[in-house]
Parts: C-alpha cells; sequence; structure tokens
C-alpha cells in the first residue's frame, strides 16, 4: 500500500468512527430525553460509560505488554476489545451512578445507541483492514492489505450486520416495552454468544479447550449477565411486592 493509500484509508476510517460516535451521540440523547436525570447527572453517567469502555477495551492489551504497563506506553499502543469494552461501559455506568447516588434505571437508554454506534464503528474497520477472518474460498472473501494475498472472511461485516440487526430489535423491544431494563444485558449476552461464534473465523491464538481468549471472556460475560439479569429481576418483584403489601 503505498503512502496515498495509507492517508486515503487512515481519514476514511476515523471519518467511519467520527459518524459512528456522531450518530451514537444523537441516538442516546434521544433515549435519555425522558429519564428524570438532572444536566450533572447526565454528564456522570456518559463520562462513566465512555471511560469504562476505553479501559475495559484496553485492559487485556496493557495487562498483556508488561513493559509497556510499568511505562505507561501500553494505554497508547494499538488494540482494543469490543467484547470487554461493552462490559466496562457497564461497570462505568453503574460505577458513575453509585457515585451519584442515581436511582434511575438507564441501561435501556444505552442499548440502541451502543449497538449502532458498534454496527458503524465496525464499517471503519472494515474499511482500516483491521479485525478480519481467517481463509475463506466463499465469493464474498476479502483480500486485506495488512494480512496476505488469501481472501479473507470479512469478519467486521459480520459483526456490523450483528449490531445493526441488534439495533433494528432492541429498538422494536424498548417501544413495545419488552425486557424492560434488561434491555442492555439482553445485548450483551446475544454479543457474548455471537462472538464466541464468530471466533471460530478470526485467526485468534487457541488456549485451554482449542478455544481463543475471547471465547473464553464471552463464556464468563454470558453468565455474569445471565446472574445480573436474575438478581436485578428478583430485587424488582420484591420491590414490586413490597410496594403492593404497604398498599393494603
Amino acid at each position: 500500500m503505498s503512502s496515498r493509500d495509507a492517508f486515503v484509508v487512515m481519514w476514511l476510517y476515523s471519518a467511519v468512527m467520527l459518524l459512528a460516535l456522531g450518530v451514537g451521540g444523537v441516538l442516546l440523547r434521544r433515549a435519555q430525553g425522558g429519564l428524570s436525570l438532572a444536566p450533572h447527572e447526565r454528564l456522570g453517567v456518559a463520562l462513566g460509560a465512555f471511560c469504562g469502555a476505553m479501559i475495559g477495551a484496553k485492559l487485556p492489551f496493557v495487562l498483556a505488554d508488561w513493559p509497556g504497563l510499568l511505562s505507561g506506553a501500553a494505554w497508547f499502543s494499538d488494540g482494543k476489545t469490543i467484547l470487554l469494552g461493552l462490559a466496562g461501559g457497564y461497570l462505568g455506568v453503574e460505577t458513575a451512578k453509585w457515585c451519584l447516588d442515581i436511582q434511575t434505571g438507564t441501561g435501556d437508554s444505552f442499548a440502541v445507541p451502543v449497538a449502532a454506534t458498534i454496527a458503524i464503528g465496525r464499517l471503519g474497520c472494515f474499511v482500516g483492514g483491521c479485525c478480519y477472518g481467517t481463509p475463506t474460498d466463499l465469493p464474498w472473501g476479502v483480500v486485506f492489505p495488512h494480512a496476505d494475498a488469501c481472501p479473507r472472511h470479512p469478519t467486521q461485516l459480520y459483526e456490523a450486520a450483528f449490531h445493526g440487526v441488534a439495533a433494528m430489535l432492541l429498538a422494536g423491544a424498548l417501544s413495545r416495552g419488552l425486557w424492560r431494563g434488561h434491555l442492555i444485558k439482553a445485548y450483551i449476552i446475544a454479543y457474548a454468544v455471537y462472538r464466541f461464534g464468530s471466533e471460530f473465523l478470526r485467526p485468534e491464538a487457541r488456549f485451554v479447550g482449542n478455544l481463543t481468549a475471547y471465547q473464553w471472556a464471552s463464556v464468563v460475560l454470558a453468565l455474569g449477565f445471565i446472574w445480573l439479569w436474575r438478581h436485578d429481576a428478583r430485587q424488582l418483584q420484591r420491590q414490586t411486592s413490597g410496594r403492593s403489601s404497604a398498599a393494603l
């Protein structure tokens, strides 16, 4: 790839990522319009989501680079993972709500904006030629300049399609009041299941059980958020029962 082509790719990648952030910001503003949050609470929750997602997405690569970790350079090197970024974003929001003593549920408002943002962002990965899959002889295989001359699975497009469809399904569930209070958990669980399967099409190192680190992380996250869903549902049921008893 010539320096001119590399510049064009970098510009397109940056443009797509900015578009993803812009779309996500607009959708989040609309989704949280009806929440009873003060301006400083909205800012705190948004900062918690952003910081948590950035730290979660970067943390595995930082911990894997001990010299870079000690020098601080590892935080500014390449490498991020959406899988742990989602978990970090969730934890960041919950931490911000705890610090600000916010009792209002905010998870549902993040589900559609996050899914739409990642869907567009994965198109940027496709343009940039990163996060590609294993070699394939399927007719839609793509030769990526940063890999080799073999056509490979465009796993970025597969994932963009997953998150795009997820955004539409989550929007439909939100409008119908389905899974109220649990949409972000449903989304993260669904993505963990998807990512476990899609890892078989990605050229990642295999570890215990011939599974990748992302697959093991997917199992842990899916089980963890299933537990959270059940815990929150039971807690809500107890609160509802308590209010009903008090009314009697």
